[in-house]
């Protein structure tokens, strides 16, 4: 693995909010404070010692207001962009003999304050929205119309995440509370319409105490406090379960609070089945790589329990944590990349980059060589590996507690923070690049990536 902050004007020197890969093409898009959109091309390096870079491509200029969101459609020929002021706006890739320009195709209109999250649904008939506005609106993307509208929130809803199987829809608030939507569809002169029902709201746990007679509840996110406008949760690509970020967990009442990411279980999406173990700073995004990989059979203490590898990135304010469904500790652990918060991650189709944007106005790039995160599983094989449905097992029906891994967890923490220590000693590079160290693992888990500092 390489990679490193790239040092170019990404967005006029102002925060990158949002960031997005064409699912074909592989372009990668970005969105900032600066009111623009901008198109880039990766770079990748043959010297080990450089780092990939981009290359600029275009810009599409139509928001009045500070970008925060903007996600591809899956067939590659719309982009959805969300702006403060609840601007959201359509963009469609027309071919002329120039090549291929993107150009406004819809402005939607509804949401009355800043759009912070969206989603595509996986036909790429639907947009789900989230908003300060404490709203989450499904769009009809067709017809540019609104579909139906979930305001049940109390406050801004700052992320929203859309089961790829097209059963559930989540939103996540600041009001510390994550909804769950089921569809119900209903029938209206003979044409049956999707109708998403809050069947579960996601706010606290029970805690532990001695005393069998009592019960205690603990808030299982970060309130409004949080210094971030972002919550994006993800659904895994298989839809077997669903990672939520800005977690905060309580082994015991009298303990100290820890920031984790909860996973749910589509087998069971009321209440978290995983946490995991505790980061520095609190969670402000999530992300899947899209590929599937094959089981790399080093560790049977795996608590999904999957017939295939699935890799995830999750981002703290200051740090980036890779995981695979394989291990419960990180493969990859960046520290200290950027001086302000990370604001949105993306993988590439092929998984073989990864970028983070962050409101200091920079993105960091990572590139991974050949198989280094495994053997991809080609989509020939994908149903001979899944099965039908039933087979894609979820993760099991059992919270891990902090506390009995607090050793490793402690080690990871100190590592997180030496790395963040080094980098303020080097003093006036303004925009270091990253450093990264492997999450401490068994002996006999021998893991692809080596840990080492990127120059």
């Amino acid at each position: 693995m390489r990679g490193g902050t790239v040092q170019i004007n990404w967005h006029d020197s102002k925060p990158v909010l949002a960031c997005d890969f064409h699912p074909i093409s592989a372009l990668l898009a970005t969105a900032g404070a600066d009111y623009d959109i901008k198109i880039w091309a990766t770079v990748s390096s043959s010297d080990q010692k450089k780092a990939p870079g981009v290359t600029y491509q275009s810009n599409l200029s139509y928001h009045s207001s500070a970008v925060n969101a903007l996600r591809f459609s899956p067939s590659g020929d719309q982009l959805a962009s969300g702006a403060d002021g609840g601007e959201l706006i359509l963009w469609k890739l027309n071919v002329t003999d120039a090549g291929e320009v993107w150009k406004v195709h819809k402005s939607l209109v509804f949401h009355r304050k800043d759009v912070l999250d969206l989603q595509w649904s996986a036909d790429g008939a639907c947009l789900i929205t989230g908003s300060v506005d404490n709203s989450c609106i499904i769009w009809d993307a067709n017809k540019g119309s609104v579909h139906q509208i979930l305001d049940a929130h109390f406050h801004y809803v700052q992320g929203v995440a859309w089961d790829p199987l097209g059963k559930y829809a989540a939103s996540f608030s600041s009001d510390r509370t994550c909804r769950i939507y089921v569809n119900k569809p209903s029938k209206a002169k003979g044409v049956e319409r999707s109708n998403y029902v809050c069947q579960h709201v996601i706010s606290k746990a029970e805690l532990p105490v001695p005393d069998e007679s009592k019960s205690a509840r603990s808030h299982l996110f970060l309130d409004e406090t949080l210094p971030s406008f972002f919550r994006r949760l993800a659904w895994s690509p298989d839809g077997s379960f669903l990672l939520v970020p800005a977690g905060t967990h309580k082994s015991a009442p009298n303990s100290e609070p820890v920031n984790t990411a909860y996973v749910f279980s589509r087998k069971d999406v009321s209440r978290p089945a995983l946490m995991l173990p505790g980061a520095s700073k609190p969670v402000v995004a999530v992300r899947f790589c899209p590929m599937k990989f094959k089981l790399l059979g080093t560790t049977t203490s795996s608590s999904f329990k999957l017939p295939y590898r699935l890799i995830f990135a999750v981002a703290t304010l200051n740090s980036l944590y890779i995981y695979d469904t394989e291990s419960i500790q990180p493969i990859v652990i960046v520290a200290g990349v950027h001086y302000a918060a990370i604001t949105d991650i993306a993988w590439s189709p092929s998984g073989n980059f990864l970028v983070l944007s962050s409101q200091d106005g920079y993105c960091t790039l990572l590139e991974f060589e050949n198989q280094e995160l495994g053997a991809l599983i080609p989509i020939s094989e994908e149903k001979q590996v899944t099965g039908d449905e039933n087979t894609s097992l979820v993760v099991e029906e059992a919270m891990v507690d902090v506390s009995s891994s607090s050793a490793s967890v402690d080690s990871r923490k100190e590592k997180e923070e030496n790395l963040l220590k080094e980098k303020d000693e080097n003093g006036d590079a303004k925009h270091a690049p990253p450093s990264t160290a492997a999450a401490p693992q068994a002996k006999a888990a021998k893991r692809r990536i080596t840990p080492m500092a990127i120059d």
